[in-house]
C-alpha cells in the first residue's frame, strides 16, 4: 500500500491506499484536506468560516455548499442535544486556548461574558441564498468537534469513487477504513490508555470498512495549581466538562457520527451515555472512566483488552 503522511489541522494525518494510481489519488486527497483547512478553519482569519464569524451581528454571509451543509448538520445536533454539542462554542475555545502555547485559566467574569454568545438558536440559515448569519456580535462558529469526521468521510467517498477497495484514513484520533487489509480480514485500531504516554494501548478494536473515533481528556490539556484543565468544554458552565469519563471511543459507519456522539456523550454520566448509545442503530462504544474502568455498549463484541 502507498502511504502519505502530512501535518495539517494541528495533527499528523496518515493516508494509506492500495491502487494502481495511488500516488495520484493521495496527492489529490492532500489538496482536498488543504482546501478544507483553508475554508473551514476557525483559527485562520482569512477562512470562509471566519468570514461568517467576523460578520456576526452585521450581515449574512454566503458560503460554499459543503460548508453550509456541515454548519446545518452541526446546528441540528446542537439544538437536539441541548447544546451538549455546540457549534457556537468558538468564543469559549478562543478564551481558554487549550492546545496552544498561551493556554490560560480565564476569570469567571470572562467565562460568563463569553457564555452570552454561545447560543445556537441565534444561528440563522437561509437555504435558498445559502447564507449563514450569527445574530449576536461576537458569536463564533467552531466546527472543531465535527470537521475531521466530515473530512474523513469525504476522503473515503473520493477514494471509493476512484476504485479503491483497501485503505485507511487516520486524521489523528479519527480512523476510517476502506474494506479490509490485504493480509487479513480486519483492521485493528488501538485504544489509548488515558493516563499513559501516547501510544500505550489498553486494547484494540477489530473493524472492516468502519470508523473509530476516540476523544479523551488526555489529548489537549494544561495544568494550573495542580489541577488538569482539558479541551472538552461544557457550553453550559464554560469550564472543561466534569464527570467520570476519561475517554470515549465510537465505532460507526460514518466518521462524522463518531465525532458527534463522542462530544455529546462526554457531558453525560457513563451509565447514561451507555444507555443512550445502546439505543442508536449502527453505533458501538467503549468508555473508560477516570478510575480506568471499562464500559461498553451491548453491540461492542470485537474489543480485545490487554
Amino acid at each position: 500500500m502507498k502511504q502519505s503522511v502530512i501535518r495539517l489541522m494541528g495533527t499528523r494525518i496518515t493516508l494509506q491506499i492500495e491502487h494502481p494510481k495511488a500516488e495520484v489519488l493521495l496527492s489529490h486527497a492532500e489538496e482536498m484536506l488543504k482546501d478544507y483547512e483553508r475554508r473551514f478553519s476557525a483559527n485562520d482569519n482569512t477562512s470562509d468560516l471566519m468570514c461568517v464569524n467576523q460578520n456576526a451581528g452585521i450581515q449574512p454571509v454566503q458560503v460554499d455548499e459543503d460548508l453550509f451543509e456541515l454548519i446545518e448538520q452541526a446546528l441540528a445536533v446542537s439544538l437536539s442535544s441541548d447544546s451538549k454539542f455546540n457549534l457556537t462554542i468558538g468564543p469559549l475555545v478562543k478564551l481558554w486556548k487549550i492546545g496552544f502555547k498561551d493556554a490560560q485559566l480565564p476569570s469567571d467574569a470572562e467565562i460568563q461574558e463569553r457564555l452570552q454568545k454561545i447560543q445556537p438558536e441565534n444561528v440563522e440559515l437561509d437555504h435558498e441564498a445559502r447564507t449563514v448569519y450569527l445574530k449576536i456580535p461576537g458569536m463564533e462558529i467552531d466546527l472543531g468537534a465535527i470537521a475531521k469526521g466530515y473530512f474523513a468521510d469525504q476522503l473515503k467517498a473520493y477514494f471509493v469513487s476512484q476504485g479503491v477497495q483497501t485503505g485507511i484514513i487516520d486524521l489523528g484520533g479519527n480512523v476510517l477504513t476502506i474494506g479490509h487489509p490485504l493480509d487479513k480480514e480486519k483492521w485493528t485500531v488501538g485504544i489509548q490508555q488515558p493516563e499513559s504516554k501516547r501510544g500505550q494501548m489498553m486494547g484494540v478494536i477489530e473493524i472492516e470498512g468502519q470508523s473509530v473515533v476516540t476523544s479523551g481528556i488526555y489529548e489537549r490539556y494544561f495544568y494550573k495549581d495542580g489541577r488538569l484543565y482539558h479541551h472538552i468544554l461544557d457550553s453550559k458552565t464554560g469550564y472543561p466538562a466534569e464527570g467520570d469519563i476519561a475517554s470515549i471511543t465510537i465505532v460507526s459507519d460514518q466518521s462524522i457520527d463518531g465525532e458527534i456522539w463522542t462530544t455529546v456523550c462526554f457531558a453525560m454520566a457513563i451509565q447514561q451515555a451507555i444507555a443512550v448509545l445502546n439505543e442508536i442503530p449502527g453505533i458501538e462504544a467503549v468508555i473508560i472512566s477516570k478510575e480506568n474502568e471499562v464500559f461498553k455498549t451491548q453491540r461492542m463484541t470485537h474489543l480485545t483488552l490487554f
